[in-house]
């Protein structure tokens, strides 16, 4: 059973990069046909998909975010992360990290339970 879970800190200052990892157990990152992506869902509004990398490591970004956004991964910890730059307040939300067989979805095979990271001063 594969199993996501996200960490970093809950709080970021505005103009700061806000900056996640998940950590993969259950399978490797490296399997063939799987993305390994984020999704965020603000209050009181529905999933965004933000970007994804390929088990071969290439990356795709939601062209909205991709100025700001970039995934990388650490095979060696079976992680990825997530790296949003220049946040404002309109970035809180509640990010999540998920394993699909599409880039680009909102409804992944799996995904982590979620963490909470607001923008604010």
């Amino acid at each position: 059973q594969v199993q996501l879970q996200e960490s970093g800190p809950g709080l970021v200052k505005p103009s700061q990069t806000l900056s996640l990892t998940c950590t993969v157990s259950g399978d490797s990152i490296t399997t063939n046909y799987y993305y390994y992506s984020w999704i965020r869902q603000p209050p009181g509004k529905g999933l965004e998909w933000m970007g994804a990398i390929s088990n071969s490591g290439r990356t795709y970004y939601s062209p909205s975010l991709k100025s700001r956004t970039s995934i990388s991964r650490d095979t060696s910890k079976n992680q990825f992360t997530l790296q949003l730059s220049s946040v404002t307040p309109e970035d809180t939300a509640v990010y999540y990290c998920a394993r699909a067989k599409v880039v680009v979805t909102t409804t992944p095979i799996e995904r982590g339970q979620g963490t909470q990271v607001t923008v604010s001063s």
